[in-house]
């Protein structure tokens, strides 16, 4: 098995495209020899379905030939099913939707690309590889969900303008290990994975990722230039 092994959720790939930063993708693969995974769910969301669409049919496409150059792989060549992944996935889904309720009715947190990298992750767990792993994703909702479930309930009462009632148990998803977007840019600047150079650079960087749909805040960014 690998030594290192990130979990990409839909978003984090989408936001690298958009971005015109896909480039450092391999670089960073090859340098921190690590695994680069995606799910069926998340092939779905990133490839087969925008695919359809002249909207976003050019980018899924440079995502389709990074899986097909191997700069992606798939969970099989972890030795894990689809089907399995399918299953620890539904589990996810139904644990995280339940967690919160406002007037009864649950709260639905998550969707089913972030939940196959949390089911991701949980396999391998048992697989005991838990300190080796981590996922890549920069949807809030699912960082706070893993990072900070409190606040994420205090959050969603401000937003929702209503009583949040935790009906489920946040202990649960308080183990995942995560990276965002933002801290995969700072990495690549750190190691000169990046032919640009400019005293502005890494503020470009980490700006052009928070655009792009990562959930990083102006103080965050200014912290990360400070490192």
């Amino acid at each position: 098995m690998p030594r290192k092994i990130l979990i990409f959720d839909s978003g984090t790939i989408i936001g690298f495209v958009i971005t015109g930063l896909e480039e450092l993708l391999p670089r960073l693969k090859k340098q921190g020899n690590v695994k680069f995974i995606m799910t069926s769910a998340v092939k779905f969301e990133t490839i087969k379905r925008p695919i359809q669409s002249k909207m976003h049919e050019l980018g899924a496409l440079k995502i389709k030939a990074m899986l097909e150059e191997g700069v992606f792989e798939s969970p099989q060549f972890l030795g894990i099913s689809d089907e399995e992944i399918e299953a620890e996935t539904s589990n996810v889904l139904n644990k995280a939707n339940k967690l919160f309720s406002s007037d009864n009715h649950p709260i639905h947190l998550i969707e089913k690309g972030e939940a196959s990298c949390l089911a991701l992750y949980n396999i391998l767990k048992r697989k005991n590889m838990q300190d080796k792993i981590a996922i890549a994703v920069d949807e809030r909702t699912t960082r706070m969900l893993g990072e900070k479930p409190e606040n994420l309930r205090k959050l969603m009462e401000q937003k929702l303008h209503t009583k949040i009632e935790l009906i489920g148990n946040y202990n649960e998803f308080t183990k995942y290990i995560f990276l965002r977007s933002a801290e995969l840019v700072y990495i690549s600047y750190k190691r000169n994975l990046i032919e640009l150079r400019d005293n502005q650079l890494l503020d470009a960087l980490l700006y052009a990722v928070k655009f792009a749909g990562c959930s990083i805040s102006r103080e965050e960014i200014e912290e990360m230039k400070r490192l």
